[in-house]
C-alpha cells in the first residue's frame, strides 16, 4: 500500500500553478522552476530535501550536467515501468526536449490527462499531456513510500 496519496501529490502541484518562473527557485506563489515545482512538492509530500541541490547555469545541460536530472531522479525516486497511457496522477514526468538530447525538463502528472511544470520566462502552468510531450517522455517516476 502507498502511504502517500497520488491525489495529494497531484493537488500539491496544482497549488503551484501560476507561480513565476525563477531560474533554481523553490519559493510557492515567489518563483520556481521545473525542478523547484518538483522540489517544493517534495517538501510538501515527503519532507525534507535529501540533499543540497548545487548551483546550476540556465543552461548546465550543455555544460557537461547532462545527465544529472535523469541520476537525481533515479537515485531519490521509484521508477515506474509497463505501460502507462497516461501516466497516473503525482507521477514526476521527465522529457528530452530535443529527441537524443539530455533529460532537461520535469513536471509532475495531475488528473484529467495534464501535467504542472514550469515554463523558462513564464510561470508555473499545467499543460496538456498531448504528443508533442508524450513524444519527450524520457521517464517516468514516483515519489518514494513513506513508512505507514
Amino acid at each position: 500500500m502507498r502511504a502517500l496519496d497520488d491525489v495529494h501529490i497531484a493537488n500539491a502541484a496544482r497549488r503551484w500553478l501560476g507561480t513565476p518562473y525563477r531560474h533554481q527557485a523553490s519559493c510557492l506563489g515567489h518563483g520556481a522552476d521545473c525542478l523547484g515545482v518538483i522540489r517544493g512538492v517534495w517538501r510538501e509530500v515527503v519532507g525534507e530535501e535529501p540533499q543540497a541541490l548545487p548551483p546550476y547555469a540556465p543552461g548546465w545541460a550543455r555544460g557537461g550536467d547532462a545527465g544529472a536530472l535523469g541520476e537525481a531522479a533515479a537515485r531519490w525516486l521509484e521508477r515506474e515501468t509497463g505501460p502507462q497511457d497516461p501516466p497516473p496522477p503525482g507521477r514526476v514526468l521527465l522529457f528530452r526536449l530535443a529527441r537524443q538530447g539530455p533529460i532537461t525538463h520535469c513536471g509532475i502528472m495531475v488528473e484529467g490527462g495534464g501535467f504542472v511544470h514550469a515554463y523558462q520566462n513564464r510561470a508555473v502552468t499545467l499543460s496538456r499531456f498531448g504528443r508533442y510531450w508524450q513524444a519527450r517522455l524520457a521517464g517516468v517516476f514516483r515519489f518514494p513510500l513513506t513508512e505507514g
